[in-house]
């Protein structure tokens, strides 16, 4: 063999065994980055829905069925409640008006209550029945309530809570997010799966668009830069809408018996919880690619959450559960009764681990 084919030869040794190594890299699963780092056992009596992360992310404001308990996001003690809120769901965030919201489900009523005292300014009821998700929006300082049972929605005045508008949607309302440009968007669970889109000036729908392949879609989340909407559904799978066309740009897998979604955008990443017991971490590679980065393992029944972006935090509630009744068309997947005492909520981080999202 002449030295120039030998020289030819180790050349091509070393580079087949660099490429092998980089497949080897490339294929082997990245460390896990998300974990439970904290279990706060904060107990008591009532079932639970949505949660909110305040406006500082020191409190974290928890739905608790006929009050609202607000957490010291330090600790996981109880710093106060928000009383006499019957059937709540949700919790809405007014910074700039020092005043929050909830909407009752059973007294089909909203209460706005004030921001540094907890202390309940008016209740008002609204004309639509189960209120369900709540969203303020500051543009044009208007909350709106997503009522499950009359399938409409109610839009109030945020400082005097009198009612301005009711909007007709196609079937029962689910999940709502704003894009800050006059837009409002709401899940429709149906099992055809849609998303109404609301003018927040005119206060009339605009359109109401088709979710291929998205069973009952409920949580819903927003990366406003990017103009995307990520819809969870069943059936394990998450689809992603452009918030201008509605042109569906993807499909991301997840876990099963999901409830709520979030968009980090710090990260690039987002976030689906599962009724199963995980968190679903998705990565935006691109405005129209996403994979999934892992799956975080929870507690059963951890389906609703929060974000705090700024902590990179993730906070899940759950509870030890009685048998669950037989699910029906409204309630698919139906929780059994909350175990007194057993209300515990997780709170998932990312360490030094998460990086940021590259500027």
């Amino acid at each position: 063999m002449t030295v120039t084919r030998l020289s030819g030869l180790i050349a091509w040794i070393s580079l087949s065994a660099t490429s092998a190594t980089a497949a080897m890299a490339a294929a082997a699963p990245s460390p896990p980055v998300f974990s439970v780092e904290k279990r706060w056992p904060v107990g008591g009596e009532g079932g639970w829905d949505y949660l909110t992360v305040g406006e500082t992310g020191s409190r974290l404001f928890v739905s608790r069925g006929t009050r609202v308990d607000v957490l010291d996001t330090s600790s996981g003690a109880i710093i106060g409640s928000i009383l006499n809120t019957d059937g709540v769901h949700g919790i809405a965030i007014a910074p700039e008006l020092e005043r929050g919201f909830t909407s009752n489900g059973r007294a089909d009523s909203v209460t706005a209550f004030d921001l540094k005292t907890l202390a309940v300014i008016q209740e008002a009821k609204v004309p639509g029945h189960n209120p369900d998700a709540i969203l303020y929006e500051p543009a044009s300082k208007h909350v709106f309530t997503f009522n499950g049972k009359s399938k409409d929605v109610t839009v109030l005045d945020a400082l005097k809570l009198s009612v301005v508008a009711t909007i007709p949607v196609p079937d029962k309302p689910e999940f709502a997010v704003d894009d800050g440009e006059g837009s409002v968007f709401g899940n429709i669970e149906s099992d055809a799966g849609q998303m109404v889109v609301i003018d927040s000036r005119k206060l009339t729908s605009r359109a109401v668009w088709p979710l291929p392949g998205c069973s009952r879609p409920t949580g819903l989340a927003i990366d406003r830069e990017h103009h995307r909407l990520f819809s969870v559904c069943d059936h394990k799978v998450m689809v992603v809408t452009d918030s201008r066309t509605g042109r569906q740009v993807a499909r991301v897998a997840i876990g099963d018996g999901p409830d709520a979604a979030a968009y980090d955008p710090l990260r690039g990443l987002v976030f689906s919880s599962n009724g199963e017991g995980n968190l679903t971490v998705v990565r935006q590679v691109s405005p129209d690619r996403y994979e999934v980065a892992e799956t975080v393992p929870t507690e059963r029944g951890a389906r609703t959450m929060a974000l705090d972006a700024a902590r990179g935090r993730v906070y899940l509630v759950t509870a030890r559960l009685a048998p669950a009744p037989a699910p029906t068309p409204d309630h698919p997947h139906p929780r059994g009764t909350p175990l007194p005492g057993s209300f515990t909520v997780l709170v998932v981080g990312a360490g030094s681990g998460a990086a940021m999202r590259a500027p």
